[in-house]
């Protein structure tokens, strides 16, 4: 389960939308999340990479590398 607080503005729209379409707002609520949780993640995952100190390849080497590797 999950709660969620939206502004006054942002609470109309979504009441708005599920109202002319038929849906639910959690239906909505669901879509948007799902919609946005893959860049979400990938947006963390690469800060955190950024702040981690470490080897970096280009993608010239790595191109290379694949090449190496297929047959």
């Amino acid at each position: 389960m999950l709660s969620v607080r939206l502004d006054t503005e942002t609470e109309r729209r979504l009441e708005d939308l599920a109202r002319a379409t038929g849906r639910t707002k959690s239906y909505y609520a669901r879509e948007a999340i799902l919609a946005h949780l893959d860049e979400m993640e990938d947006r963390h995952i690469a800060i955190e990479r950024l702040e981690r100190p470490g080897p970096r390849v280009s993608l010239e080497d790595l191109e290379s590398e694949l090449e190496a590797l297929d047959p």
